[in-house]
C-alpha cells in the first residue's frame, strides 16, 4: 500500500511540473522550432560501408561454417539529429542532417551572409541566460523524473500524436508557399496516420509509405513573400525570434485545432507543458557538454539560428 501511495504521489509531482515547466509555451502549440538553450552544429551524417563485396552466395543452414563466415558484412548507417524530431529547447541545427534524412547527403552544409542585426543585445543576453538556466537547472532534471517512469515507447507515440495534430499549420503553409506537392504529402501523411496509425500514435505514412514529415511554418512564408527578418530577439520561455518569426509564431499558433477543440487556457497550457515535458524526455542528452566548449554561446546560438532561417527560407532544406 505504501508504494502505491509513493507511486502516485510521484506522478502527481511530475505532473505539477509540467504543467509549471511548460512556460509561455503553450500559448502556442507549435513548439518544434529552435529555442534559447543550446546551440550547436550537427554532425554529418555517419556512414560505415562495407568493403566491395564478392558476389552473392546462398548459404543454408546445411552449409560450412566457412561457408557462413565468407558472408561480407552489411553497410551499417548512423543518423543524427534532424530538425524534424529536434526538440523544442534545441536552438539551431545547422548541419546537413536533414539532407541526409531525404537521403541527398552533403559534405558540408551551404553558408549565407547574415546580417546579424541585434539591436536588443543586452536584453537578449539576459533571457538566453535565464532560458539557458531554466532548462538546466529546472527542465531537464523534470525531464529525468518524466524519462524514468514513462516507457520510451510511449513518449514516442505522444510526440507521434502531437505531430499529426500540428498539421493544418504545416499544410497551410506549403499551400501559401505554392509547394502543392509538398502540401499533398502533408495531406496524405495525416489521412494515413490517423487512421491506419489510429489517431497518429503511430508513423505508419513514413514507415510503409516513405513519406517524410514536412517542415513548414508562417515565419518561413513571410520570408519567402520576401519579408526580412528585423531585429533578433530571445524572450523567456520561448525559441530564438526574430520580428518577423515571432508574427509567424503567432500566426501558427492560431492554427492549431488545439485552440478550438480545447476552448479552456488551463487545458491547453496543460496540454503544450506535456508535450514540451516529453520532447525534452526524448532527447535528454542532445548536445551534452557542448556549452562548455563554446566560447561565446550566445553569439554560436544566434549564428546559428539566423543561418538556419536562412536555408529553410531559400529551399535549401
Amino acid at each position: 500500500m505504501g508504494s502505491r501511495t509513493g507511486t502516485w504521489s510521484a506522478l502527481l509531482v511530475f505532473g505539477t511540473l509540467a504543467l509549471v515547466l511548460g512556460g509561455c509555451g503553450s500559448l502556442s502549440p507549435s513548439l518544434r522550432t529552435e529555442s534559447a538553450v543550446l546551440a550547436a552544429r550537427a554532425q554529418s551524417t555517419a556512414v560505415v560501408d562495407s568493403p566491395a563485396a564478392p558476389e552473392p552466395q546462398i548459404v543454408d543452414e546445411f552449409s560450412a561454417p566457412e561457408a557462413l563466415a565468407s558472408v561480407p558484412p552489411s553497410s551499417i548507417t548512423v543518423e543524427t539529429m534532424t530538425s524534424d524530431n529536434a526538440p523544442s529547447w534545441v536552438v539551431a541545427l545547422a548541419g546537413p542532417v536533414d539532407a541526409a534524412l531525404r537521403g541527398t547527403p552533403e559534405a558540408t552544409p551551404p553558408d549565407y551572409d547574415v546580417e546579424e542585426y541585434d539591436p536588443w543585445e543586452k536584453f537578449n543576453e539576459k533571457m538566453f541566460s535565464f532560458n539557458y538556466n531554466f532548462d538546466r537547472y529546472v527542465f531537464k532534471p523534470a525531464a529525468k523524473g518524466y524519462n524514468a517512469i514513462t516507457p520510451d515507447i510511449v513518449q514516442q507515440m505522444i510526440d507521434n500524436a502531437f505531430t499529426n495534430l500540428n498539421m493544418p499549420r504545416r499544410f497551410v503553409n506549403k499551400v501559401l508557399q505554392w509547394k502543392l506537392k509538398d502540401a499533398s504529402i502533408e495531406m496524405g501523411r495525416f489521412l494515413i496516420n490517423s487512421t491506419l496509425g489510429i489517431g497518429g500514435l503511430f508513423d505508419i505514412a513514413k514507415q510503409e509509405f516513405k513519406l517524410e514529415p514536412q517542415k513548414a511554418d508562417f515565419g518561413q512564408t513571410l520570408g519567402k513573400w520576401g519579408t526580412g527578418p528585423g531585429p533578433y530577439l530571445v524572450l523567456p520561455f520561448l525559441p530564438p525570434l526574430t520580428v518577423r518569426d515571432g508574427i509567424g509564431y503567432v500566426v501558427d499558433g492560431a492554427m492549431s485545432p488545439l485552440n478550438y477543440y480545447i476552448p479552456f487556457f488551463p487545458d491547453r497550457f496543460a496540454m503544450g507543458a506535456g508535450d514540451q515535458l516529453n520532447q525534452r524526455s526524448l532527447n535528454l542528452d542532445l548536445f551534452q557538454g557542448f556549452e562548455d566548449t563554446t566560447i561565446d554561446l550566445y553569439s554560436s546560438v544566434r549564428n546559428g539560428y539566423l543561418q538556419r532561417r536562412e536555408r529553410l527560407i531559400k529551399g535549401d532544406e
